[in-house]
């Protein structure tokens, strides 16, 4: 099994289109087989005003087709709390993080 219940993920789903909105999920898996995990979590979405990630405040439950190539997946540290996520831009990079010592580094990837 690729995931394990109960470890922690962040998603970033692919842009077929240069103004379709960046879109992220933040969340923890359920169940994981056959290349499709169910995670329950939160959706990050882009305001188009002020290029900063909003977090939908509803709890979602999504299936995730890992092999479809339309997401990337990073294993997030048991120790993250997700209810702290935020996003911080620091000059022309992105980074995810709890408050705590942990961040996760988006610098790689254009998010505008």
């Amino acid at each position: 099994m690729i995931l394990s219940h109960g470890e922690k993920i962040h998603v970033i789903h692919r842009r077929h289109f240069e103004k379709e909105p960046q879109r992220h999920f933040i969340g923890i898996v359920d169940v994981c087989e056959d290349g499709l995990a169910r995670v329950t979590g939160h959706v990050y979405t882009v305001d188009p005003v002020s290029y900063a990630f909003i977090r939908r405040p509803e709890l979602r439950t999504r299936i995730i087709a890992l092999a479809s190539g339309d997401v990337l997946v990073n294993v997030l540290p048991p120790s993250v709390d997700l209810e702290k996520i935020v996003y911080l831009q620091e000059a022309k990079s992105v980074r995810v993080t709890d408050g705590s010592g942990w961040h996760l580094d988006l610098s790689e990837m254009t998010w505008r």
